[in-house]
């Protein structure tokens, strides 16, 4: 009797301390599985916030840092539909024309065939309880010459928010110590790029 009662305590033990084993392998497996979705929607968001600004440049010359002129852009302003044509007087036809055929939104040309874009959610980080991208924009000098640039961006702990903060933390330790940003972000403001970090 006396030996069952320690053969079923042990087998108890060895349960828990199984389950222990198991759960501390899965937590980052899951982790990195939930991170490595989130990023993807945080990504999508900095891409479309890329071509917005990227179409706002080509009217306007400059980027923007403020959301609020780039939905009021996307949202009520229209960009021109050009035609590259062939130039009549080339006889040798490799010259060729920019003709402008006509105006369409902005919206229409950049998001209408998205299927459930939501306009008004561009500035917010996917996740993050309704936090904004960090949207900068300005001009730096190379080579003389003064070149507009933008950059967008979110932190690590602001889409991976509700996830195991020392996981957060190890990751942003791990960027930090190679000197890269510890987070998501597209363009530069120190560099000429529209690249997001992640490509």
């Amino acid at each position: 009797m006396k030996n069952t009662i320690i053969q079923i305590g042990l087998s108890i033990i060895i349960i828990l301390l199984a389950y222990l084993v198991y759960r501390s392998v899965m937590q980052p497996v899951r982790f990195n599985r939930e991170k490595d979705m989130r990023s993807v929607q945080v990504v999508q968001g900095l891409k479309d916030i890329r071509i917005a600004e990227i179409a706002y440049k080509s009217k306007h010359s400059k980027y923007t840092s403020n959301f609020d002129t780039l939905l009021d852009f996307i949202k009520n302003e229209q960009i021109p539909v050009i035609k590259m044509i062939p130039d009549p007087n080339d006889t040798t036809f490799t010259k060729t024309i920019l003709d402008t055929i006509g105006y369409i939104p902005v919206y229409d040309s950049l998001f209408s065939k998205r299927e459930g874009f939501r306009i008004n959610d561009l500035p917010v980080i996917p996740f993050s309880s309704g936090q904004k991208f960090k949207l900068d924009a300005g001009e730096i000098e190379r080579s003389k010459v003064r070149v507009q640039v933008f950059e967008a961006s979110a932190l690590n702990e602001q889409f991976l928010t509700g996830l195991n903060p020392q996981l957060v933390n190890n990751m942003n330790d791990k960027l930090s110590s190679t000197n890269r940003f510890v987070g998501l972000k597209v363009g530069s403001m120190i560099e000429v790029t529209t690249d997001g970090n992640w490509e």
